[in-house]
């Protein structure tokens, strides 16, 4: 059985396009960004004009307003056109990357995650579409540079450095089980990566706050006034841990039996293997400081933060530093 070379390189057009829209999508965010910290810089100084009695103008209703909260709404009606673009074409750009993903596959007549390159950009397309999806339920357009750009470097990385030809599963790989084990996986790390980006800004937004209780307010990050509280934050990625863990239990117990059905083992303390579970034990201990301990806020984000690290380790330190019997993955 051969390769479709056409289609092959068609995958590789599609990749190349997704990059691009994604690039768009990356500076819409981050012009967003920067937008809600010049309305919060114009907020603040309206509540300082206001407290000294400052210059203001009447509006035709006959309202006094200060020059900079006209400023401050032109600006705000700008920052939802920017996200509503940066989203649409977040949207575009995930077509066209999820058109890669496929026609990687059909080329070779099979899933496309035989190899490193094809678990990057599977793995990419599946965390834009967590985040797409959870845009439904809840508001986190201000995350989409933290996703958007992790997303394009990881495609980036794809294409400069783990770049593999396509080809037929090795016969490991040969089996239902790739199907299932790996695309719960993908779905449980997409989840992990949303939380962590939110992780990330809870544990930013604690330490404004606690420089603003302590009486030094910070003078850089201004749009961070514009985001959720850390508290917010924490619970927030709080729920999205909770529901990626027994995802990630599924994929130990699918690699498990797919193990057996393979090798004749369960467990065959491979590398991989391993840090799957080291893995599964730091986000345990994660949920279970939470659920008993009453951990929360940085203490609690402290530890989600060295799950992760175990998450990207075993995604890249594993694959491309250990030899086992997951080696056809590099």
């Amino acid at each position: 059985m051969g390769v479709n070379e056409s289609l092959a390189q068609l995958s590789n057009n599609l990749i190349y396009s997704a990059m691009a829209a994604y690039a768009v999508a990356l500076v819409a965010f981050a012009v967003d960004l920067s937008g809600r910290g010049r309305v919060a810089a114009a907020a603040v100084r309206e509540k300082e004009l206001a407290k000294v009695g400052g210059p203001s103008v009447t509006s035709e209703h006959g309202t006094d307003l200060a020059p900079t909260s006209l400023a401050a709404g032109d600006r705000a009606g700008e920052k939802r056109q920017t996200v509503a673009m940066a989203v649409m074409v977040t949207w575009l750009a995930f077509a066209l990357h999820l058109g890669g993903v496929i026609t990687r596959g059909i080329s070779a007549e099979r899933v496309p995650w035989s190899n490193m390159y094809e678990f990057s950009i599977s793995g990419a397309v599946v965390v834009t579409a967590v985040y797409l999806a959870s845009l439904w339920r809840l508001d986190l357009r201000f995350l989409g540079t933290f996703v958007v750009g992790p997303v394009l470097l990881t495609l980036g990385l794809a294409v400069a450095v783990l770049y593999t030809e396509s080809a037929q599963l090795v016969p490991a790989l040969q089996s239902t089980w790739l199907i299932i084990h790996v695309s719960v996986a993908f779905i449980a790390s997409a989840l992990y990566v949303l939380g962590f980006s939110l992780t990330v800004l809870q544990l930013v937004q604690d330490r404004r706050a606690s420089l603003s209780a302590a009486g030094r307010p910070p003078t850089r990050g201004a749009f961070m006034d514009k985001l959720p509280s850390a508290d917010v934050l924490d619970r927030t990625s709080y729920r999205l841990y909770a529901i990626a863990f027994p995802l990630w239990t599924f994929t130990l117990i699918a690699g498990a039996i797919w193990a057996e059905k393979a090798w004749g083992r369960y467990w065959n303390w491979d590398p991989k293997e391993i840090w799957s579970f080291v893995i599964w034990v730091a986000y345990a201990a994660y949920l279970h400081a939470r659920a008993t301990r009453g951990w929360d806020g940085k203490r609690a984000a402290y530890l989600a933060c060295v799950a992760f690290a175990c998450l990207m380790f075993n995604y890249f330190g594993v694959n491309l530093f250990f030899s086992g019997l997951h080696a056809y993955a590099k």
